[in-house]
């Protein structure tokens, strides 16, 4: 590519690895595993990507406890026998020139929960389920489970279970690794004042409700290779009254960035059924661009209906953003990245076996 290339096919550096283009894969539930395991399905799923170019793929959510799957048939890295099938996956991926990252996740108050095609609410235990924590005991809505309310030994297990899991990432041979505390799951759960009515050191003030994410974001950091980035997703604001907004969202980016995160991962909602989303186009970027104002050392990462490759590029070109993840839009064509650089009139480069698709 040269400088005059379109941005989003241009090479673009996270710590010591270099993406071929920007256009990102998002994290997104299949809700196919049996015990945690990828199985051929992730195999395929995954892999397709990585045929087409994608710049950096994530896998789902893959729950750090048994507890903290969203639903019985969520991906899992609890267990050393997780690490094997999902090396599987990289190694694939790595054969075809591709680049792939890990979402790691505890669903907290919103486990154990049906796979949106087998029903709503929660699991029951003969059904499947099983206990769910979470900061307090409020449960997410009146069809989701009940959480208890998770005691200090608690939090440090779970944050405990973040390194565990990702230390076997390393060993199932990612590239890059995403916290998840977005979308009303156990980490955000904490950041918001809508979820968490704690009266400890991890509740009440910004400092306490952030307490638990950045104590997750030091052990991971701790054990995950300085030379591959550390991503963290976060949704930017609640949509909703006294909720978590911007401008905490801004502030703690500024903690993240001394704590060593290489990208931040700017999504929103998810924390309460009160929400009131302004949904259109892009309707997340701008919140990207204030983040990126605040820590223009770290990269930023915008996702949410951002389906054409124009799109994209504009946000880029107008350094709102420096990567787009896209979810749908991957769905709908896993070749998105190709169809994406014939409308920008390129040429990236592709595996040997689809060459001839250009001509």
């Amino acid at each position: 590519m040269t400088a005059a290339a379109p941005l989003l096919f241009q090479p673009f550096k996270l710590a010591g690895l270099t993406l071929p283009n920007r256009a990102v894969v998002s994290p997104m539930c299949m809700y196919s595993s049996v015990g945690g395991l990828a199985n051929e399905f992730h195999l395929v799923h995954l892999g397709q990507f990585a045929l087409a170019g994608a710049g950096l793929i994530f896998t789902e959510a893959a729950a750090v406890s048994p507890e903290g799957r969203i639903s019985p048939e969520d991906l899992g890295l609890w267990g050393d026998n997780h690490i094997v099938p999902l090396g599987r996956v990289t190694d694939f991926v790595h054969a075809q020139g591709g680049r792939i990252g890990i979402q790691l996740a505890h669903a907290g108050r919103k486990a154990s929960t049906y796979a949106p095609w087998r029903g709503r609410g929660a699991v029951l235990p003969e059904q499947g389920g099983w206990t769910v924590i979470g900061p307090d005991d409020q449960p997410f809505s009146d069809t989701f489970p009940v959480p208890s309310a998770m005691t200090e030994a608690d939090i440090h297990r779970v944050t405990a279970d973040f390194v565990a899991a990702t230390q076997r990432a390393v060993m199932a041979g990612f590239d890059a690794v995403e916290i998840h505390a977005a979308h009303g799951y156990l980490l955000h759960q904490f950041l918001s004042p809508l979820a968490n009515s704690r009266t400890d050191s991890y509740g009440g003030s910004f400092e306490n409700r952030t307490r638990f994410l950045l104590e997750v974001v030091r052990g991971v950091r701790a054990v995950w290779p300085m030379h591959l980035p550390l991503f963290v997703r976060i949704s930017a604001t609640d949509w909703a009254e006294g909720g978590w907004d911007t401008a905490q969202s801004m502030a703690l980016a500024a903690l993240l960035d001394r704590e060593g995160v290489d990208a931040m991962d700017i999504s929103s909602g998810g924390l309460t059924t009160a929400q009131q989303i302004p949904v259109g186009p892009a309707f997340q970027t701008p919140m990207a661009a204030q983040i990126k104002g605040v820590v223009p050392d770290l990269a930023v990462m915008t996702v949410g209906l951002i389906d054409t490759p124009e799109l994209a590029e504009r946000i880029l070109q107008a350094g709102e953003a420096d990567l787009i993840a896209l979810g749908r839009p991957f769905l709908r064509d896993p070749h998105w990245v190709q169809s994406a650089a014939a409308a920008l009139g390129v040429a990236p480069q592709q595996v040997n076996q689809y060459a001839r698709s250009g001509r």
